[in-house]
């Protein structure tokens, strides 16, 4: 069994989605050791019946090189099920840039190089974008989640916005510093964690999550 749901709107969260769910919280099991998105994860699933597992020190590494993110994010969530038992979500997130074709994409970790540092990406970014006045550009995650039984469920959340010509803020990761979403003045680095988590493309991928956990548990 497979489904795939794509949230391009600011998400609403399933006000009743502790009501519908069964009294004993969901194990779940993150198939990330990034500590930005583990962070943000957990706040974003702060409150619901949920009891957030960090990924087993001894749990195997996952070769990313499945060519979309929908495939690596998979991979990475069948990995973990299987070595745990448990049902695990996982992420892949890509940063998708108008005037360079849609690129970095799958490859954004690794933009400047397989062992790229975030500030590394971030000046690689900006030196590939000089002189281009189209800044148009959008963070699309996938999240894979691999229930108990082993049934896959994709869900995918996209945020538009532009690329600045230098970075701003000291908050989030990635390249954060570098991206104003569309409607904000902003960029994610500056924004305050709770206003990031309200329009962020994670945040309306798991909100397709969590509205479809309620739907399957009604």
């Amino acid at each position: 069994m497979k489904t795939r749901v794509t949230a391009h709107h600011a998400p609403t969260f399933a006000l009743n989605l502790i009501v519908c769910m069964p009294s004993s919280p969901l194990r779940l099991v993150l198939a990330t050791r990034n500590a930005g998105k583990v962070r943000e994860l957990e706040a974003l699933l702060a409150g619901l019946p949920v009891e957030v597992v960090p990924c087993p020190a001894e749990a195997p590494e996952v070769e990313e090189d499945a060519p979309t993110l929908e495939g690596n994010a998979e991979k990475k969530a069948r990995a973990l099920h299987a070595f745990t038992g448990m049902a695990a979500l996982s992420d892949d997130t890509g940063l998708e840039v108008d005037a360079l074709d849609g690129r970095p994409g799958v490859r954004s970790a690794r933009f400047a190089g397989e062992h790229a540092t975030d500030a590394d990406n971030r000046a690689h970014l900006l030196a590939e974008l000089r002189g281009q006045t189209n800044r148009r550009a959008r963070f699309r995650t996938v999240l894979a989640y691999v229930g108990e039984a082993g049934a896959l469920h994709t869900f995918e959340g996209i945020c538009e916005g532009q690329i600045l010509e230098e970075e701003r803020g000291t908050g989030g990761f990635g390249y954060d510093a570098l991206f104003v979403p569309d409607g904000h003045a902003e960029t994610f680095a500056e924004m305050p964690k709770e206003s990031k988590n309200r329009i962020s493309h994670r945040a309306r991928a798991l909100a397709a999550f969590t509205n479809w956990l309620e739907q399957a548990a009604a």
